[in-house]
């Protein structure tokens, strides 16, 4: 029986490793975003800065590991058999928990993950010894729940959200108001008083506040709380003096070394943070197992009070912790996916949005215009212009090919987050307060994003929206982490170690499906199967490109059409199902192209302005078809969905034959279109006639059918329906190819 704690002790230590690697996945996006959204310097280059800065971190991370050991629950009154089903439950929870969120690109809490997994897993293993003892009672929970520090946790995390928001908004808005968007100009003058407050902030709550978590404080402790004041001033003179003859020396802003700097700090911090997140538990029970074998003690009479006592890290383990982190830096690719999400939360400039709007979204978004609209009252007109001013955005003419060198945001905003979020988290890891880091860094993106004006009439209610559903997933995730932790605590009290395997296998598997679909999206993103913004500035340009979009809707569209006459004959919902999101997938990517009629307009050359009209209609065209596909889609699902009577033999067969008939049609367009041969599209359009001709037929067929055999009601309003939207894209399609034919001769 005793060896089960051993193979429990290297599982955990299994799950150390895989928990560090979805841990570092999710928070990368903390100490990564500023550096890459400014493109203030390279990738690779901000890879080498975090990458020391987590390794130093973590070596020296050790103060923070008390928390996983008895920040939560009191541990004397456990005894070792049941703190090793708590941490087990604890870091299969956390692993599956925070991969769930990497896989769909959201950035969440790993500190809330495990302060509520191992509230959740102690309250129910709490729960099951109070059922055990007669003499106790519900109210006794308190005995075994470090409710004072948890609440304090708890308070300290969601009271950062607040604080994070608020002070980036605020510093981010005086900083502009100083600076401008125009600030090379202002640097000249500044440059240096900013850099040298920004340097000093970094070097002095990171390195200096940051040691306290470190086992060499103690040594110089005094002096540096003694002379604090006077390190602080000659640290802003040193650094102030240094960013002036940087900018002198090497004519480059200094707002690239805040940044550097400020990354490596972010680092630094995160990992001297959150690598309690991911080892805490496991080393617990590394010294749990130690102290229980020299015990000599039953497992489940031995009474876990030493973890309560201080215990020195492993030197050996932060170091391997800090390599595994180096390396999931280096080579996560779902790291990259939740990274792109704070960012395009925060960017400066307007493009495809990721959420959808909400009620909640547009309530505050409607509400603050109207607060700023009474605010136009109070403040004098003079000043607004002033203020206004300042906020003025440079024009950047860069041509659109090469629109994605544009930065997501300007240098001052990424030094605001850096030194901001920096500060608020080395305060709290001085302080010893897990507080999470995700949350911060997020929270102060979104702040300064706000003051920075990011968030326009056009795009406000989209990026409030994506805000708001992190936030909720954040909510979701502590919700999530105490009933799943506590569940598992259950369930392996009951099975032991059988449904210890059991959960473990299922955990890998998980893993494993996660990382398959995650790898799919990524293949199918870099395949650019979708449609293509048109770049090009001349009619024949256009021309060419559209060629490749309609060929892409329209073979899209033939297979969607058939797998939908399919899916009716057979009754399959899937295959409706699967057709209704391919069609919504169309939509949504003709839908951004016509999002971008603004900025295609915009880019066009002088003497080809007459494009945008043949582009703006061929857009119509496709929308007509699409819409015409989605009608179809719904229709089919719903009436097979809500199981109503099956289509007639008579019915399937006469849609079998105009799907044979449309497919053949497509295929010509597709392959006319593909090979770019517009000579072929007469042959096409001389078809029309007999296309819509069989269809009449049809339509009369079945106005005969309705009056003598049909009996069901349903049947034939999707019949018809089917029918009509049949030749309405197939009515869209020929108009597409009378423009497409008319431009083409005229160009």
């Amino acid at each position: 029986m005793d060896n089960i704690y051993l193979l429990m002790i290297v599982a955990l230590a299994a799950l150390a490793i895989a928990d560090l690697v979805v841990g570092v996945s999710n928070d990368a996006v903390n100490f990564l975003n500023s550096a890459i959204g400014s493109k203030a310097i390279s990738f690779k280059t901000i890879l080498i800065i975090a990458s020391l800065g987590i390794f130093i971190g973590a070596v020296f991370s050790s103060g923070m590991m008390e928390v996983a050991r008895k920040g939560i629950f009191v541990p004397g009154e456990f005894y070792f058999d049941e703190i090793m089903i708590i941490f087990m439950a604890v870091m299969i929870t956390d692993i599956l928990l925070l991969d769930f969120f990497n896989t769909i690109g959201l950035p969440t809490s790993t500190t809330v993950s495990i302060v509520f997994e191992l509230l959740g897993a102690a309250v129910i293993m709490a729960l099951i010894k109070i059922g055990h003892n007669d003499a106790e009672t519900f109210s006794a929970l308190s005995k075994y729940i470090n409710t004072d520090k948890a609440v304090e946790i708890i308070i300290g995390i969601v009271a950062s959200v607040i604080i994070a928001f608020t002070i980036g908004a605020v510093v981010q808005y005086l900083s502009r108001l100083i600076f401008t968007f125009q600030s090379e100009k202002k640097m000249k003058y500044f440059g240096a008083i900013f850099g040298g407050i920004a340097l000093t902030a970094i070097s002095y709550f990171i390195f200096m506040k940051g040691l306290k978590s470190t086992p060499f404080y103690g040594e110089f402790s005094s002096i540096m709380e003694s002379y604090s004041l006077l390190m602080i001033g000659s640290s802003l003179v040193f650094w102030t003096v240094f960013s002036q003859l940087f900018m002198v020396i090497f004519k480059k802003n200094i707002l690239i070394i805040v940044i550097a700097v400020g990354t490596f700090s972010l680092a630094l911090a995160f990992a001297g943070n959150d690598l309690v997140n991911f080892i805490g538990v496991p080393m617990a029970a590394y010294h749990s197992f130690l102290d229980w074998s020299a015990s000599g003690v039953v497992a489940s009479e031995f009474r876990m009070s030493s973890l309560a006592k201080q215990v020195p890290a492993e030197p050996l383990l932060l170091f391997i912790a800090g390599g595994v982190m180096v390396l999931t830096l280096w080579f996560s690719k779902k790291a990259r996916t939740v990274s792109d999400t704070e960012i395009d939360l925060a960017r400066q400039g307007d493009g495809h949005e990721k959420f959808n709007p909400n009620m909640l979204s547009r309530f505050l978004v409607r509400g603050s215009t109207q607060i700023a609209t009474y605010l136009e009252f109070i403040v004098p007109q003079s000043l607004q212009q002033k203020i206004d001013k300042r906020f003025e955005k440079p024009v950047i003419d860069l041509p659109k090919h090469k629109s994605y060198e544009v930065p997501a945001f300007d240098m001052i905003r990424a030094s605001i987050n850096l030194v901001v979020a920096g500060v608020l988290i080395a305060t709290a890891t001085s302080m010893k307060l897990p507080l999470s880091t995700t949350y911060v860094t997020f929270m102060v993106a979104m702040g300064t994003s706000l003051a920075d004006r990011a968030w326009g009439r056009e795009s406000a209610v989209y990026r409030v929206a994506g805000v708001l559903n992190v936030i909720g997933g954040w909510f979701f995730t502590a919700f999530v982490a105490f009933t799943a932790a506590g569940t598992l605590t259950y369930l392996i009290f009951i099975g032991k170690g059988a449904m210890i395997a059991v959960l473990l296998l299922l955990a890998i598997l998980l893993l494993v499906r996660n990382y398959l679909s995650h790898k799919n999206k990524v293949k199918l993103k870099l395949e650019k199967s979708g449609l293509k913004k048109t770049e090009s500035k001349t009619v024949q340009g256009i021309i060419q490109e559209s060629a490749e979009n309609i060929s892409n809707v329209v073979s899209r569209s033939n297979k969607i059409y058939t797998d939908m006459l399919r899916g009716l004959a057979k009754q399959d919902v899937k295959k409706l199902k699967k057709s209704k999101k391919g069609v919504k997938k169309l939509n949504d990517e003709v839908e951004e192209l016509r999002d971008n009629i603004f900025y295609f307009i915009k880019n066009l050359d002088e003497t080809s302005v007459s494009g945008s009209n043949f582009y703006i209609v061929i857009l119509g065209y496709l929308t007509d078809v699409v819409q015409s596909l989605e009608f179809i889609s719904k229709a089919s699902y719903k009436h097979v969905n809500n199981n109503h009577k099956a289509l007639r033999f008579n019915q399937i067969k006469d849609l079998q034959e105009i799907d044979l008939y449309l497919e053949a049609l497509l295929n010509d367009i597709d392959d006319i279109f593909h090979k770019k041969e517009f000579e072929r599209i007469k042959n096409v359009l001389d078809k029309k006639e007999e296309i819509f001709a069989s269809l009449s037929n049809k339509i009369e067929k079945q106005i005969a059918r309705t009056r003598t055999e049909e009996s069901s009601p349903k049947n034939t309003t999707l019949y018809f329906s089917m029918l009509l939207e049949t030749k309405d894209l197939i009515t869209a399609l020929m108009n597409l190819m009378e423009e497409y034919y008319t431009s083409y001769k005229k160009s």
